[in-house]
C-alpha cells in the first residue's frame, strides 16, 4: 500500500508504476540500439564501457549477494512444511514424479542446446582486465561427494551452492518432523524456528523484489556494452535460445506429460482441454502461485481430481515443480558456456541436472526465480557471475528475454503439477474417470 498522500505523486512514480516487464524490455531494446550505435564509433566504446561499468557491476552484485539467502531460507521452509503425516504414499508418489520429471526436463534442454549450440562464435569478453574465468569443475563422483558438507559455515562463506542446499533440505525436513513431537516445548520451538525461517525467506523475496526494480537499469549498461563489441550478430543467438527452450517446452509437454499419461490410461487431449485454463493463466501472469486457485478449480471440475489430493499436490507443486524452469536452466547455461569460448563438458552439464533439480525443492515461487537459480547453476559448474566478466555479459543477454521465456516455462510448470495430481489420483483410484469419458 502506498504511503504517500492523495493527489501526491513521487518523482520517480513514471518508473515504478510503470511494468517491470516492460522496462526490463524496454532497457533490452534500448542497451542493444545504443550498443549498435558505439559500434560505428569504435573511439566511443572504452569510454561509455569505462564510464558505465559501475551501474552493470552493481547489479551484478546485487544479485550474488541474495543467491544464497535465498537458497538457504527458502530452501528450509519449503522442506518443513512438508507435514510428516502427508509423507505417505501421496507424499512419495508426487515428490517422486516432480523430480524425476524435472531431471527429466533439464535433460532435454541440455540435448537440445547440444544440437543447436545457441551462442556458439560469439566469444563475447568481458573487461579488458578482467577476463571470464575457464569452467574448471571436478569429476561427477566428486561433485556428488561435495554435496555432503564438512563444514557447512566454510560451505556457505565460500558460495558452495550444493553443500548448501543439500543441508537446507535436510534441516528442513528435520523441522518438519521435529514440530510433531509429543514434548510441547520442543514442539512449540520448531514451530517458532521454522516461523523464523519462513519469515527470512519472505524478507529475503522482498529484497529480489526490490533488486529487480534496479534490473532494467542493469540490463541496459550490461547489454549495450556487449552490443558495442558483438553489434547485431547477438540479436540471432537470443533468437535462437528462445526457440530452443520453446521447442523443449513443447517437447516435454508432449513426450514427457504426453507418455505419463499414456502410460496410466489417460487421453492426453482431454487433459489439454481441461487444464487450458490453467495453462493460458499461467503464460500471462507468469506465477504458479497467483494461477493456483485456477489450477486447482480445473483439477477438480474438468478432470475429477479429488480436493483431498488436490490440496496437497497442486500447492507443493507450485512450490518444487519447476520442469520448464528446468529446461529454461539447462538451455541457457549451455548458450553461455558457448558464448563465453567455454563450452560445458558432459561431466559439467551432469552437475547442472543435479543442480537443478536439487535446487527445484525450494526457489520456484520466488520473484525473479530463473535469474537467481541461473546463478546456481553457473557457479555450480565453475562460471562465475563476477563484474567486468564475459559471463555476467552473457548472463545479461538472457536477463533481457527472461520475461518471455518465464511465461513458457511457468505454463509447463503448472501443466506439470496437474499432470502429477492426476497421476496419482489414478493410482488412489480417487480419479473421477467419468471426467474422462
Amino acid at each position: 500500500m502506498s504511503t504517500q498522500s492523495p493527489g501526491k505523486k513521487g518523482a520517480l512514480d513514471w518508473y515504478f508504476k510503470t511494468n517491470l516487464l516492460s522496462r526490463i524490455l524496454i532497457g533490452l531494446v534500448l542497451g542493444a540500439i545504443a550498443g549498435i550505435v558505439l559500434g560505428f564509433f569504435p573511439d566511443a566504446i572504452k569510454p561509455f564501457v569505462d564510464n558505465t561499468k559501475f551501474f552493470g557491476d552493481l547489479f551484478v552484485r546485487l544479485l550474488k549477494m541474495i543467491v544464497l539467502p535465498v537458497i538457504l531460507f527458502s530452501l528450509i521452509a519449503g522442506a518443513a512444511s512438508i507435514a510428516p503425516s502427508r509423507l505417505g504414499r501421496v507424499g512419495v508418489k508426487i515428490m517422486a514424479f516432480y523430480l524425476f520429471t524435472s531431471a527429466l526436463a533439464v535433460t532435454i534442454g541440455l540435448v537440445f542446446a547440444n544440437i543447436f549450440k545457441p551462442g556458439l562464435g560469439m566469444n563475447i569478453i568481458g573487461d579488458a582486465a578482467i577476463k571470464g574465468k575457464e569452467a574448471a569443475a571436478p569429476t561427477l563422483v566428486q561433485t556428488l561427494l561435495n554435496i555432503v558438507p564438512t563444514n557447512i559455515f566454510e560451505s556457505f562463506t565460500k558460495g558452495d551452492v550444493l553443500p548448501v542446499i543439500f543441508f537446507a533440505v535436510v534441516f528442513g525436513l528435520a523441522i518438519s518432523f521435529v514440530k510433531d513431537s509429543k514434548i510441547p516445548t520442543v514442539a512449540k520451538g520448531a514451530e517458532a524456528l521454522f516461523d523464523v525461517c519462513n519469515a527470512a525467506a519472505e524478507s529475503m523475496y522482498k529484497i529480489v523484489t526490490g533488486i529487480m526494480q534496479y534490473a532494467p537499469i542493469g540490463v541496459f549498461v550490461l547489454i549495450s556494452s556487449v552490443f558495442a563489441q558483438q553489434g547485431a550478430k547477438a540479436l540471432g543467438p537470443l533468437l535462437m535460445v528462445t526457440l530452443v527452450v520453446y521447442l523443449g517446452l513443447i517437447v516435454h509437454l508432449v513426450g514427457v506429460y504426453g507418455g505419463f499419461l499414456a502410460v496410466f490410461k489417460l487421453g492426453f487431449v482431454k487433459f489439454l482441454k481441461g487444464a487450458n485454463e490453467a495453462m493460458i493463466t499461467a503464460f500471462v501472469t507468469r506465477s504458479s502461485g497467483g494461477t493456483l486457485p485456477v489450477t486447482m478449480r480445473v483439477s477438480e471440475e474438468n478432470l475429477g481430481i479429488p480436493r483431498a489430493i488436490s490440496s496437497f499436490t497442486l500447492p507443493l507443486g507450485a512450490t518444487i515443480n519447476m520442469d520448464g524452469t528446468a529446461i529454461y536452466l539447462g538451455v541457457c547455461a549451455m548458450f553461455i558456456g558457448f558464448a563465453t569460448g567455454h563450452p560445458l563438458s558432459l561431466n559439467q552439464q551432469m552437475i547442472v541436472v543435479v543442480t537443478a533439480t536439487l535446487a527445484s525443492i525450494g526457489t520456484a515461487g520466488v520473484p525473479g526465480a530463473g535469474a537467481i537459480m541461473l546463478l546456481m547453476v553457473l557457479e555450480s559448474v565453475g562460471l562465475k557471475v563476477e563484474a567486468g566478466t564475459a559471463v555476467a555479459a552473457a548472463y545479461a543477454m538472457i536477463l533481457g528475454i527472461d520475461a518471455l521465456l518465464d511465461m513458457g516455462r511457468t505454463s509447463l510448470n503448472v501443466t506439470g503439477d496437474i499432470a502429477g495430481s492426476a497421476i496419482v489420483a489414478k493410482t488412489e483410484k480417487e480419479l473421477d474417470l467419468a471426467k474422462w469419458s
